[in-house]
């Protein structure tokens, strides 16, 4: 400060010939700064418009000004000498009591599952064993020996993390390799790996909204809690479409002229209930109306189409199996993965690891990796994680076998619960929602299933389903054989006999819910199709078997 005034002193022409005294007394009586308003240097600067943000003003407080010493509010309401904080932690637990209350309190049980034996897993002692029934590992890749072959040797290669963000810790082949793979598997030009889907569900959502003026989001009701928070994030304006609701979701986009600019957000197997978006339709509405589209396939990739791109793959599902890796050639038409505009999905289900993706046109993604906050900002997924997912792709893609038996066992299970009148939500997906209805009883089948069957499935409550709709989700995967099977199929039954849950019979008498007993329900046939599921891995095209895949240069932005 010393060295400051020295200099201001041999500077200023004011400075220099006010005494240090007189100083001090413009400072106390606030003078100073309408003294240097007539500064040639100084005045100017003053009256400049500042941009920066400026912190919120306080409702009540009281200050003193360091420099003087002199007590001043800075609020209209002075403090009372006895006024006391907020109570946090009365807030916290008036929350938590509310949560048990409505029996929408979250218990997570202790389940490790066991690589060489799932889908056992231990609870808290290794002797303490039960059977996992609703993972979404849906085809057990989390223990498939050649990844954890490959994460092991990666890991011992280039260590347990990655070191940073991507801008800061550096590239990688790794992540080259995967993004290549994914762009591949999506039959798009590029694709972006970030920490999670959920992450990138927002980032993506969000800067689109941010980025385009006047863009309007159209999304459909039931969309993952990820999506619905980067509609809010994008501060973009929004239209909530009824779910699954073609007519509802055109009325919409119809009130907007068509160089309105506009996104369409929707996801193709909803988890909860197991519908399917109808993906054709709201590609031609976009088209039609000028929109852009964003497909979730969370839940559906490595599930669906002969290679498990997910649900826009299967349903060109014979294009797609005779060209293999390579893009269907088509006349006077486009597929169906072609039309989507960009294509999320997650490594953490199907893939059995962690992460999520975006794939799309290498302009729309070389731009997410430009502008996206929850990419660059985000330290990227550790090296052996994406060598071992890469590592996944290549054997799910192969593998339209493993695809076919989980759909066997799922329709097993489908088949037999309707036969012992046990309530499921109907779908023509994978995933198999017994629907109880109430969330304490939902809470006491989950636990009797675990404690008498020894059996874990998670019961599903608000806000991830609403009230009055609380669930058990049931998932089979390839290792559901019939006799584990059959073991639940029995165990569900008695749960619902113990404690007189309401069977299909009884929500029937009711009127139907959740299509559940609903005379007026019309089935959907199953994505899967006899002929598909006698499909083996022979059938599949000779590319698809350890292809080489050419590596894109817009993970980097480096020319390769």
């Amino acid at each position: 400060m010393e060295f400051v005034a020295r200099q201001s002193m041999n500077a200023c022409p004011f400075v220099r010939s006010t005494s240090t005294h007189h100083l001090k007394k413009l400072a106390a009586n606030s003078s100073l700064a309408a003294t240097a308003s007539h500064c040639p240097v100084v005045g100017p600067a003053l009256q400049q418009q500042r941009y920066y943000s400026q912190p919120s003003k306080p409702a009540q407080a009281q200050t003193s000004d360091i420099a003087t010493g002199i007590k001043k509010d800075v609020s209209p309401i002075r403090m009372d000498s006895n006024e006391t904080a907020f109570d946090y932690n009365g807030m916290y637990e008036s929350d938590l009591a509310n949560k048990r209350k409505d029996n929408s309190y979250r218990y997570f049980n202790n389940i490790n599952r066991l690589a060489k034996e799932f889908p056992k897993a231990h609870r808290q002692t290794e002797d303490d064993k039960v059977t996992v029934w609703c993972s979404n590992d849906y085809l057990g890749m989390g223990r498939h020996p050649e990844i954890i072959k490959t994460m092991k040797a990666t890991m011992d290669k280039y260590g347990s993390g990655a070191g940073g963000t991507r801008n800061i810790a550096g590239h990688n082949h790794a992540a080259i390799n995967l993004e290549s793979e994914l762009a591949c598997l999506n039959k798009k030009e590029a694709a972006l790996v970030f920490s999670s889907c959920f992450i990138a569900n927002d980032a993506i959502i969000s800067l689109l909204g941010q980025k385009i003026k006047n863009l309007v989001i159209f999304s459909d009701q039931s969309n993952h809690a990820s999506m619905i928070l980067g509609v809010r994030n994008s501060k973009a304006k929004k239209h909530i479409f009824k779910h699954n609701n073609l007519k509802d979701l055109e009325s919409q986009l119809a009130q907007y002229p068509k160089s309105t600019p506009k996104l369409i957000a929707f996801e193709s197997v909803y988890s909860m209930c197991g519908s399917v978006a109808p993906i054709e339709k709201i590609c031609d509405l976009a088209k039609r109306y000028g929109a852009l589209t964003f497909l979730d396939e969370v839940h559906a990739v490595g599930m669906y189409g002969p290679h498990g791109q997910g649900v826009a793959e299967h349903l060109d599902f014979d294009l797609h199996l005779q060209s293999g890796i390579a893009s269907p050639s088509v006349v006077d038409k486009r597929t169906i993965l072609d039309r989507v505009d960009m294509i999320t999905g997650t490594c953490g289900k199907s893939f059995g690891t962690v992460g999520g993706y975006v794939a799309g046109s290498a302009n729309l993604i070389d731009w997410l990796r430009s502008y996206a906050p929850g990419f660059i900002f985000t330290t990227t997924l550790p090296p052996a994680i994406m060598a071992g997912t890469a590592t996944s792709v290549r054997i799910v893609r192969a593998d339209i076998e493993a695809r076919i038996k989980q759909q066997l066992n799922t329709r097993y299970v489908k088949d037999s619960f309707e036969n012992l009148g046990i309530p499921v939500i109907p779908n023509p997906s994978h995933i198999v929602p017994v629907l109880v209805g109430n969330a304490a009883d939902a809470k006491k089948a989950s636990d009797m299933l675990m404690n008498k069957h020894r059996i874990y499935v998670q019961a599903i409550n608000y806000p991830t389903v609403p009230v009055g709709e609380e669930r058990l989700r049931i998932t089979p995967t390839p290792g559901h054989g019939k006799e584990i099977c059959d073991q639940l199929i029995s165990a569900v039954d008695d749960v619902f006999t113990e404690l007189n849950l309401p069977r299909i019979n009884k929500w029937q008498s009711q009127g139907g819910h959740c299509g559940v007993g609903d005379a007026n329900y019309v089935p959907e046939p199953n994505l899967w199709t006899q002929d598909q599921l006698s499909l083996t891995n022979q059938d599949l095209h000779s590319n698809v078997h350890n292809p080489v895949i050419e590596q894109i240069e817009t993970s980097s932005g480096v020319r390769l």
